[in-house]
């Protein structure tokens, strides 16, 4: 199993490498130059090479690669050309709030589908089965920006019992998720985020345990008296690494922030940051949110990969 876990260690590698060129290469795909939004319309030739040279963009590309790389790898990520804070404490901040959604809207989400979606699937043909069905396809069909206004609209304008906006009233740096008065900013975005994962994990997790029913070690297990809740161990047990390789993806998703829903909330988390730094053009904080974001995309496939390593051996690779 340790030279399996190395060996997996040892593919993510080249994965980040190439994630982190595609992050460096931000710089020059985007359209227009990164340090118009610093420089007056007036700058003189001698103020616009003293900023290149500030910001390392007088030296050659392959070098500028090299000298970002180097930095990243100790934490480093930069100056945020919108706000001159360091990129590291803005997108670790906002980070921290997202992983608060992330980990609610787990909870709730990947919770409630995989009981459904275990029911639903013990239970093919039922009116539960049906009643799923609809809920999974409500669920992969509902835009989640659509649902946050309409929440927006219902609890916050016409019934006022949950606020719009924001991350509690003294705001994020005094957050407390165990005061009501800030709990109750987060009831919303982690409805509206658990639609999606509901949906699919739900119809996965349906279709995985149908699928094990049909299986002949089923028969062979009903055959020598073993009791339905006991089969429905070994049936959840063989199910699992398929739900699990979609809880992955569906983690790593809800780990990103949606841009839109945390937009829609005015939640400081990392798609936030990313929104703003999109519209601000502050290619050091796109740069950073980016490959931070996907290493933690690739670190929970690994993770995912493992599980499903350990639950079911068979699919250790050679």
């Amino acid at each position: 199993m340790t030279a399996y876990i190395i060996r997996r260690l040892m593919y993510a590698i080249p994965i980040a490498f190439g994630v982190s060129i595609v992050c460096f290469a931000l710089v020059y795909i985007a359209p227009g130059d990164p340090l118009q939004t610093i420089l007056p319309e007036d700058a003189s030739e001698e103020t616009i090479m003293m900023v290149k040279k500030a910001y390392g963009f007088d030296k050659p590309i392959p070098v500028q690669y090299a000298i970002w790389l180097g930095k990243v790898l100790t934490g480093d990520f930069g100056i945020s050309i919108a706000t001159g804070r360091p990129v590291t404490d803005e997108i670790f901040k906002a980070l921290g709030n997202t992983i608060l959604l992330a980990a609610g809207a787990v909870l709730v989400a990947f919770t409630l589908a995989f009981s459904i979606g275990t029911i639903a699937g013990y239970r093919v043909g039922s009116f539960i089965d049906r009643a799923v069905t609809g809920i999974a396809v409500i669920g992969v069909s509902v835009p989640n920006y659509w649902l946050g206004i309409v929440l927006v609209i219902v609890f916050a304008v016409e019934l006022n019992v949950l606020p719009a906006t924001g991350m509690g009233p003294r705001g994020s740096d005094s957050f407390n998720i165990f005061e009501w008065s800030n709990f109750r900013h987060m009831i919303m975005p982690i409805v509206t985020l658990s639609l999606i994962p509901i949906g699919i994990i739900a119809r996965t997790t349906r279709s995985a345990v149908a699928e094990v029913l049909n299986q002949d070690f089923v028969e062979t297990l009903r055959a020598k008296g073993l009791m339905e809740t006991e089969i429905l161990l070994h049936v959840i047990k063989n199910s699992l690494p398929q739900v699990l390789a979609v809880m992955g993806l569906q983690f790593g998703y809800l780990m990103g922030g949606s841009i839109l829903v945390e937009t829609i909330f005015t939640w400081p988390g990392s798609g936030f940051l990313l929104n703003k730094a999109i519209l601000t053009r502050d290619l050091p904080v796109l740069q950073g949110t980016i490959l931070v974001l996907a290493i933690i995309f690739v670190a929970t496939n690994l993770v995912i990969d493992l599980l499903q390593t350990a639950v079911d051996p068979r699919l250790k690779r050679s």
